[in-house]
């Protein structure tokens, strides 16, 4: 019986061999043996391992057999022709929520020009069946109403996550108020915790606005572009005044009262055609603004518009974040953070093993909630039709998100089965595929290369942070994680 090597991807850091493990998403360090092993059954059409080891001298055998059946029993080696393993199942359903996103107001004072809330690009219905209008801002009532559910389908969680979304969420502080109240009352009633994060364009945080959400330990999001003119450029004003000017002394006074005792807060930047080397907008926000992280997100849109990106520009984004990923890495051998938040969440996920059935948390673990009370499959879909999957009223309609998982599980995407970065990627976001293929079950097919090159990064710079100063990876443990790092005799289970 042939054997050869399953679907890996090997990477390396000054001479130290790896393996990342697709089917277990295991990080291997391989020894000169295992090396050896490796290359010999990289053929698909395989090698006979008696065979092949009688071709060894005699002294290396026993080893050589030894580490063999020890990449076997990891799933590195495998007969040529043996059946997959059965793809795992959904999880029991109905499937507990942890987090609702609540769309707190449809409205927004800011124009941007690659919004998808208000562009072309727009699934949300303005009208509802009837015909009538939607409530552009999201009632006390409802909100707390929905964080009734929230409590009440989440159960068997110690805790769970409220986020504020729009719109611009703070326009309608006064439902953030009285949710954020509501939810910390239940909680107490319960004896479970409750988290709280948004995002906002920054243009409303008053003193008061920023004295609770400092108070009420938010996790907040800001959402900006960069240095003035690349901020300007798309994030204006409905007439036409750019908003930096607006914001810049806002931000900086939520900084600082947030930063002796709160969460880290966070840039969001939407990367479009024409904007600065992501280095040089990473540092005018990490470096001159002072965010504790900042995050980049290609813009999602369809091809004809001229702020959406081609291939080419996502290539110059790799090399931006090739750079930022060189000083990540060299801040961790010297024992510091970096708040280059994309290649942290990697890591994050390297180093625990994450294996993804599907892409993200939507209508898993997550569900957005409309003005009104629909539930949707994210923030993104709320208020769809199509997307609709219940309302806090009735609860979720399980039969369709039942369905919509098992559409959207990895082992329905054939496209990905071939690709060693399918557990972090698993066919990506369900609203970008919706906008560019009218199918939010279809993988996200035009981004593949860059996932690909995006993993590799992030695994080589796992390599390098684990041969330099494997205790920055503690970084990243949770009790039910153990480092992922293993040597060939030393299998992780992740």
């Amino acid at each position: 019986m042939n054997f050869h090597t399953s679907l890996i991807h090997r990477f390396e850091n000054e001479g130290t061999q790896f393996a990342y493990v697709t089917s277990s998403a295991a990080v291997v360090q391989l020894d000169q043996v295992s090396t050896g092993i490796l290359d010999s059954f990289s053929d698909p059409e395989g090698e006979d391992p008696a065979r092949w080891l009688e071709s060894l001298d005699k002294e290396l055998q026993q080893e050589t057999r030894e580490a063999f059946d020890e990449l076997a029993a990891m799933g590195i080696l495998r007969p040529v022709g043996a059946p997959n393993a059965p793809p795992e199942q959904l999880p029991p359903m109905p499937f507990p929520l942890s987090t609702l996103v609540l769309n707190v107001t449809n409205k927004c004072n800011l124009s941007c020009t690659y919004c998808y809330e208000y562009g072309e690009d727009r699934i949300a219905e303005p009208k509802k069946p009837d015909g009538t209008p939607r409530l552009p801002m999201m009632t006390p009532e409802t909100a707390c109403k929905s964080i009734d559910f929230l409590f009440e389908s989440s159960q068997g969680r110690s805790g769970v996550s409220i986020t504020f979304f729009g719109g611009e969420t703070l326009l309608n502080f006064k439902t953030i108020r009285a949710a954020t109240e509501h939810a910390l009352e239940r909680s107490r009633e319960l004896g479970r915790s409750v988290g709280f994060s948004l995002t906002t364009n920054a243009t409303l945080l008053t003193d008061q606005v920023i004295d609770f959400l400092v108070e009420h330990r938010f996790g907040i999001n800001v959402s900006i572009d960069g240095n003035r003119l690349d901020h300007d450029r798309h994030r204006t004003f409905s007439s036409g005044k750019g908003s930096y000017d607006a914001i810049l002394p806002r931000i900086r006074k939520l900084l600082e009262k947030n930063r002796p005792h709160g969460r880290p807060i966070g840039a969001r930047v939407t990367l479009t055609r024409g904007m600065a080397p992501v280095p040089e907008t990473f540092h005018h926000l990490a470096g001159e603004i002072g965010f504790d992280s900042v995050g980049f997100a290609p813009v999602t849109s369809a091809e004809d518009h001229e702020y959406a990106l081609g291939e080419g520009h996502l290539g110059q984004i790799l090399l931006g974040f090739e750079d930022l990923a060189g000083e990540y890495v060299e801040a961790a051998l010297r024992g510091e953070r970096h708040a280059f938040s994309n290649l942290h969440d990697l890591l994050q996920e390297i180093h625990q093993g994450i294996n993804k059935a599907h892409p993200c948390g939507a209508g898993l673990g997550l569900l957005g909630v409309s003005t009104e009370g629909e539930l949707g499959l994210c923030h993104r879909f709320v208020e769809s039709g199509e997307h609709a999957l219940g309302n806090i009223e009735d609860g979720i309609d399980e039969e369709k998100r039942s369905e919509f998982l098992a559409k959207t599980h990895i082992s329905k995407k054939i496209a990905c089965h071939e690709c060693f970065a399918r557990p972090h990627c698993s066919g990506g976001c369900y609203h970008e595929a919706h906008v560019r293929y009218a199918d939010a079950t279809q993988p996200n097919l035009h981004y593949c290369e860059w996932i690909r090159a995006w993993t590799d990064l992030g695994l080589r710079c796992y390599g390098k942070i684990a041969c330099g100063n494997p205790d920055f990876l503690e970084t990243f443990n949770q009790a039910t994680h153990p480092p992922k790092v293993a040597t060939v005799k030393d299998e992780v289970t992740p």
